[in-house]
């Protein structure tokens, strides 16, 4: 029997356009054909399919802080959010650094997964900016190199790696944050640090390590990726990155695009790596994305038990959940408010990720369905207590969003369906 979305608003070919979407066996098409009284058949009018969405930053915990998130809790969650792909980061123990250790995380990806998942492998062993990870191993079996967390401090082993990563034909991911300018900081050096008498992390410790890092790149050649940026100097050294012609990326993420360090409160939901910046370093974001400088939007998803992320602003740890409520979130926040284009937000959650990062197919023609439907209209307040996502940690709690996502299929596969939602489960 086919499955018909029918008369769906559907993104395709970089615009919205009407259409019918048919989904037999798990293969796609877009289908011209008149349904018949066979067809299983979900009248889509109101509603808007999109590509499933691609992640390239998410934390999902597992193997080694299973308490905190797990591959099959991560992987529904963002089914929840519209999310088909995601890469996983490689801060796990055992550390992903040679194939043996990378391994584990395989095997509970293809037992328990429910997208599509691609981890990344380590820069180097542990993490620890010593030694190379034996990337020769795992370069096979990971979306690119990450020490995500950390920030290579040395020169001579980060220009090591990328000459390892270019003769791979791999991506460097690379979390820039230069140690030596830390000083105990923990919120963005600003304002609020000042009046509330919080350590500050200033914004040379990101765009310091991103300056340094883009002569590497132009020393070796390799294809780099910049993760979380939250300055204006970081926008802008991408920018003048872009106009030379390297071959470089970036992202950032929900809450640097919707929040200023004036938001902050004294809690720990407030609290993630690299902070929330000023109001100026997040206009500078914006133009990023208007002119192309920001590639695509991560979650950086990085769930937390509830006692880690309730010991306030000062003591709890860094990271922050996003995978459930970031399209809602975007669409209300910056398409709705007229800031992008929805055809523009849905480049960056999910054409231009998966093109950098040579991610599954998406919606195509004649291959497995990945897709999510959404209702547009559905305003809601986000409530942590209906995430999936064992961390229930965001700044957005209670904040009133447009944008629900009703269905996602992966390989032709019904992974998430909102339980107010008609259509038959399996589809």
């Amino acid at each position: 029997m086919r499955c018909i979305l029918s008369d769906a608003n559907v993104f395709r070919n970089g615009r919205i356009e009407k259409g019918n979407i048919e989904i037999r066996d798990g293969i796609l098409s877009f289908s011209h054909r008149a349904p018949s009284s066979e067809d299983h058949i979900i009248p889509c009018n109101a509603y808007t399919v999109f590509p499933g969405f691609a992640d390239v930053h998410v934390h999902f915990r597992e193997p080694g802080f299973s308490y905190k998130e797990t591959i099959s809790s991560g992987t529904k969650a963002a089914a929840h959010g519209g999310y088909t792909s995601v890469c996983t980061m490689p801060n796990l123990v055992p550390s992903p650094d040679d194939l043996k250790s990378l391994s584990v995380q395989l095997d509970l990806i293809q037992k328990d997964a429910v997208i599509h998942v691609y981890p990344y492998g380590t820069i180097t062993v542990g993490e620890k900016g010593d030694t190379l990870s034996r990337m020769d191993e795992t370069a096979p079996f990971v979306a690119g190199f990450s020490d995500d967390g950390h920030g290579v401090q040395n020169d001579l082993m980060m220009e090591a790696a990328m000459r390892k990563a270019k003769e791979l034909n791999k991506l460097i991911v690379a979390h820039c944050e230069d140690n030596s300018l830390l000083r105990g900081g923990y919120i963005h050096d600003g304002q609020y640090a000042a009046e509330h008498h919080h350590k500050g992390i200033c914004s040379e410790s990101e765009w310091g390590q991103i300056k340094r890092d883009l002569e590497l790149v132009k020393k070796t050649g390799c294809g780099y990726h910049i993760c979380h940026i939250s300055t204006k100097e970081s926008v802008e050294l991408i920018r003048k990155a872009k106009e030379e012609g390297l071959n470089v990326t970036c992202e950032t993420a929900p809450h640097y695009l919707l929040l200023n360090d004036s938001m902050l409160q004294e809690e720990g939901r407030f609290k993630m790596n690299p902070p929330i910046r000023s109001e100026e370093d997040r206009q500078a974001l914006l133009e990023g994305l208007r002119d192309g400088t920001i590639d695509m939007i991560a979650t950086d998803h990085a769930p937390h038990s509830e006692s880690e992320k309730s010991r306030g602003l000062k003591d709890s740890l860094m990271g922050v959940v996003g995978i459930e409520t970031a399209f809602p979130l975007l669409y209300s926040g910056l398409v709705l408010s007229g800031e992008i284009s929805l055809e523009k937000l849905i480049k960056l959650l999910c054409v231009n990720p998966r093109k950098r990062f040579a991610l599954d197919c998406g919606m195509k023609d004649d291959y497995p369905a990945n897709l999510t439907l959404f209702d547009l209209n559905a305003s809601y307040t986000i409530n942590p207590d209906e995430f999936l996502s064992m961390g229930k940690s965001t700044p957005f709690s209670g904040w009133q969003v447009k944008g629900k996502c009703l269905l996602t299929i992966s390989d032709g596969k019904t992974v998430y369906k909102d339980p107010q939602f008609t259509a038959e489960e399996n589809i």
